[in-house]
């Protein structure tokens, strides 16, 4: 950092935070979330039941095929979707044991961008088209910190600087269509970090960027996120490019959570079928291959309730029972969790094992 540099986020900032908050603590806890979309004839189910913990400093991907609810889970965190047609239609959001979905809106609006940022997708209509890149990511410092406006954008030119972007000074008054593809995704994690955020919510980061971008956009997010001691969701339908970012794996289908593991465990110890066929779908150095391993079907429309595994119609280990009862979630170890009921003599086996061993 060149001499004279204001740091982004010194050190102790609570802003507000518990004195009682450590690493073991969740700093985000997601419980039993439901989203849904009320249309003219019916209603969509996008988000059904989602719960989840999320530590500081602690990176948790969200993996899936489009349309799992992957995003609107992320919107609805910070309470950007359209109400209506969209609805949340249960759960809580807990920040930091404050539930973020009874808070009025004037204290949401202090969160929202300030103690959690997000990356959206599609940087190009994420950001707006007749404003200056400096004064976007200006905005959030104004408004958040009540700097004055030189202050803002001497913050707006010191971030373009701390996610790459050269003679940063000249090109905040560039406009967007001035950017590269990989310019703009650089520029949303500016504007995502203007203000030194407690949680860093990214959102297919790497979408329609080449595989080079792609690989320097996530190292930067790493980086970012040791500096400033960040808590990271990672959305992305790539499961490959979790392993080298994720602490934590919640893999996402028809709207619910199939499977929850650390990141090492599951790709060593995959259980869902659904998560087996996504990873079975990459390419692979080690094997060669003359067709990828497709997962057949479609996904589920999300306007019907389930009775049975959603995921039955496209199971290559679909059995009779599957097809009559929606599975429940099933305890592996105390890390890895799945909803299949291949597994419910496993899970019985591990609790009595676990019952042995604190007896």
């Amino acid at each position: 950092m060149p001499s004279g540099t204001t740091p982004l986020k010194p050190a102790p900032d609570p802003r507000g935070a518990s004195p009682s908050m450590t690493d073991t603590t969740p700093i985000l806890s997601v419980r039993s979330l439901r989203t849904e979309f009320h249309l003219e004839n019916h209603v969509v189910r996008a988000v059904d039941g989602l719960s989840y913990d999320l530590h500081p400093g602690k990176t948790l991907a969200i993996v899936g095929e489009s349309g799992c609810g992957k995003s609107v889970h992320a919107l609805s965190i910070l309470r950007l979707l359209p109400q209506p047609p969209a609805r949340i239609a249960g759960g809580e959001i807990l920040f930091q044991g404050r539930d973020l979905l009874k808070l009025p809106a004037s204290e949401m609006r202090d969160i929202r961008g300030n103690r959690i940022g997000m990356i959206f997708q599609e940087p190009m209509t994420s950001l707006n088209p007749v404003l200056t890149i400096g004064d976007q990511i200006a905005e959030s410092v104004l408004w958040h910190q009540k700097a004055s406006r030189s202050a803002a954008m001497d913050k707006a030119a010191q971030l373009l600087k701390k996610v790459g972007i050269p003679h940063a000074e000249n090109r905040l008054k560039d406009y967007p269509h001035q950017f590269s593809g990989g310019m703009r995704q650089r520029a949303m994690i500016a504007m995502a970090l203007a203000c030194d955020p407690d949680i860093l919510v990214a959102d297919e980061p790497t979408t329609a960027l080449d595989v080079t971008i792609q690989a320097q956009i996530l190292e930067l997010i790493k980086d970012l996120q040791r500096e400033l001691r960040m808590a990271v969701i990672l959305i992305t339908h790539n499961i490959g490019v979790v392993a080298g970012m994720a602490d934590d794996v919640i893999v996402m289908y028809a709207g619910r959570a199939v499977e929850k593991a650390t990141a090492r465990e599951l790709f060593a110890n995959p259980k869902h079928p659904y998560t087996r066929g996504l990873l079975n779908s990459m390419p692979s150095i080690y094997e060669r291959r003359e067709r990828l391993r497709a997962i057949s079907g479609q996904p589920p429309e999300l306007t019907q309730v389930f009775e049975a595994c959603p995921f039955a119609p496209r199971c290559p280990e679909v059995r009779q029972e599957c097809r009559a009862a929606d599975p429940p979630e099933y305890s592996l170890t105390d890390a890895h969790v799945v909803n299949c009921l291949l597994y419910q003599k496993e899970a019985e086996t591990a609790r009595h094992r676990y019952r042995e061993g604190s007896s």
